[in-house]
């Protein structure tokens, strides 16, 4: 019964160990576009936007924003054949003092909702934090960057995401309805 609930539930769902896919279900595959077959034994930094971005997370899964192995983002991800899309990404460490050991993380496909706008990889960051609330200072202090950066970075998103003011950035970048 725990196979069929795997391998059928609704949502993408994958086993890593040392950040490499081990299992994975229907739906996570076809949220990355490829066959189940060809994902196991893939790295999953092979469906990151790039090794920066791969790097960064795996930065945070180490910190304390990941207690007790738990972690959540919504991210940029990339399919096979290499079209951006954003993903809801929630993931637990089975082993906690070794994060990248062996995890369960299930993965949501957020593109009819959230379109892919072409971000710098700070461009990202800034979107992440201001999406969580966080403010131009508070941004500036968890990226070692002046609040004015911060500031100037937003400024480009609300001109990438045609937004007219904070709100309606942060509604668009988390796929409220406007």
């Amino acid at each position: 019964m725990a196979d069929l609930a795997f391998d059928h539930a609704p949502l993408g769902l994958a086993v890593l160990d040392h950040r490499i896919i081990r299992r994975c279900n229907r739906q996570f595959a076809a949220t990355f576009g490829a066959e189940v077959a060809d994902l196991l034994n893939r790295p999953i930094a092979d469906f990151y936007p790039s090794s920066e971005d791969y790097n960064r997370i795996g930065e945070v899964l180490k910190l304390s924003e990941a207690p007790d192995g738990l972690y959540h983002d919504e991210r940029i991800m990339r399919r096979a054949d290499a079209q951006l899309f954003w993903c809801r990404v929630r993931g637990r460490s089975v082993t906690p003092d070794d994060p990248f050991k062996t995890g369960v993380w299930s993965f949501a496909d957020l593109s009819s909702e959230r379109p892919v706008v072409t971000l710098s990889a700070r461009e990202r960051e800034v979107a992440i934090f201001t999406a969580r609330g966080l403010s131009a200072k508070e941004i500036g202090r968890q990226l070692d960057l002046s609040y004015r950066t911060v500031e100037t970075h937003r400024a480009r998103l609300l001109e990438k995401f045609e937004a007219r003011k904070l709100p309606e950035l942060v509604a668009k970048l988390s796929g409220m309805p406007l």
